[in-house]
């Protein structure tokens, strides 16, 4: 603004000069010289207005305050614009007749010049500076101006972003951000537990119908004996006529684990001395894990874990006797029927002991290893049917029942079956007396 003033004097100085001329003349010939004097900066206030200044301390907020500064620079700028284009053309008629003060008579007009100042008269010290500097000074300034312009703007352009938002308005978002987590989550959660339940619903679905299926396979199975020599799948009875080492029978089912259990069949034997083995269990580790036996002079055993009885049992008389043998892990509480009878109990028999599952169960041998390594002198001689494994005890009804014939009822665990025992060695499967014609061998 300052250079615009200074030329605006100068062209003012220059009109002044003409007017000077003698009256009628309408234009200085070409010998004619210009006095160019300066005008002070006041006087020429009006033609180029200052910007204005923005008031500091307001009422208004710093980010009003701050777009009103922007919005007064861009009005700055395009007055500045508009005053460079007016005085651009005053700028090349000043130079022209610049350009006539210092060329009209070469020296004389150079030293008219000097003449003039050296007399103190008040000339521009800047008028011989060249045009083109007073063009870029202001485009200097002006590029400046733009420059502090963009400032400006991306100050607001951050304030608004980062400062703009209350303190209030982040807290409800980020209370907001906070709630839609926990939501998230405990939906999250709310499927894995649907998850887990419905798989823990799937198992035990197939579970179910796996049971069902292998109870209808074993009933297809038994009615599909059509070609049995046996009338129903249960009445048959395994002989073993021999003391040897190699005759036996083997169940086909294994034991789960057990906490109690009710073991009866029907045996007659009149081998001596002692009636021999007519079953054992043994499993990986446990030869003797269940055992019944009578072997040479001694009284009839009952072996769980290795742990023995002794029971008051008499069953080498050549007849046909019913016997069961019920245990729990309670205390290791036992008992033994004969024909139906309670003849005697007892406990301490291997206590808080789970019969083991997965073993081998063998019907007229003693298994030193699981399912091998027999003993002749511990074999059993004679027949033996209607062996069941139920895993619980008896009543003492419900086996005096079974013993006289009143029920027929086959073991939840081991079920005498035709098509779940196996005969090696020369043993051999017969159809066996009824239930009535083994009562009257008693």
């Amino acid at each position: 603004a300052g250079m615009l003033l200074v030329a605006a004097g100068l062209l003012l100085a220059v009109a002044a000069g003409g007017r000077g001329s003698p009256a009628g003349e309408q234009e200085s010939p070409p010998g004619s010289r210009f006095v160019c004097t300066s005008l002070p900066l006041d006087a020429a206030g009006a033609g180029c207005p200052l910007p204005p200044v923005p008031m500091q301390g307001g009422a208004l907020p710093p980010e009003e305050e701050l777009k009103a500064t922007v919005l007064q620079l861009r009005e700055t700028v395009l007055q500045q614009k508009e005053t460079i284009g007016s005085q651009r053309e005053a700028i090349r008629e000043l130079t022209g007749k610049l350009s006539r003060c210092e060329g009209a008579d070469g020296k004389s007009a150079a030293g008219a010049w000097k003449n003039e100042v050296g007399k103190g008269k008040d000339t521009m010290g800047d008028l011989p500076r060249d045009p083109a500097q007073v063009i870029d000074q202001l485009s200097r300034t002006m590029q400046t101006l733009k420059d502090r312009l963009e400032s400006l703007e991306h100050q607001l352009r951050a304030n608004v972003s980062y400062a703009a938002l209350p303190s209030d308005l982040r807290e409800m978002l980020q209370r907001r951000l906070g709630d839609l987590e926990r939501q998230l989550l405990s939906k999250v959660a709310e499927l894995e537990d649907e998850k887990s339940l419905l798989h823990n619903e799937t198992s035990a679905h197939r579970q179910k119908t796996e049971t069902a299926l292998n109870a209808l396979l074993e009933r297809v199975s038994e009615l599909e004996k059509g070609n049995s020599a046996f009338k129903s799948p249960d009445e048959f009875k395994v002989s073993l006529p021999l003391r040897t080492n190699y005759l036996y029978g083997k169940i086909k089912k294994t034991l789960p684990e057990l906490y109690a259990f009710t073991v009866c069949l029907w045996l007659r034997s009149s081998a001596s001395p002692g009636i021999g083995t007519p079953f054992s269990y043994a499993v990986p580790g446990q030869a003797n894990e269940i055992v019944l036996i009578e072997w040479g002079n001694n009284p009839i055993e009952l072996l769980i874990n290795d742990k023995v009885a002794q029971l008051p049992l008499f069953i080498s008389d050549g007849k046909w006797h019913h016997i069961c043998i019920t245990w729990t892990t309670r205390d290791g509480m036992w008992e033994a029927f004969q024909d139906g009878e309670k003849l005697g109990t007892g406990e301490n028999l291997a206590p808080w002991h789970p019969i083991k599952p997965g073993g081998v169960l063998i019907l007229g041998q003693e298994q030193d290893t699981v399912g091998g390594r027999f003993d002749a002198t511990q074999a059993f001689v004679g027949e033996m049917s209607q062996f069941n494994i139920w895993d619980r005890v008896l009543k003492a009804e419900d086996i005096m029942n079974i013993a006289n014939c009143s029920i027929n009822m086959p073991g939840n665990i081991i079920p005498w079956v035709d098509n779940n025992v196996d005969v090696f060695g020369g043993a051999t499967k017969w159809p066996v007396e009824t239930c009535e014609e083994r009562l009257l061998d008693l």
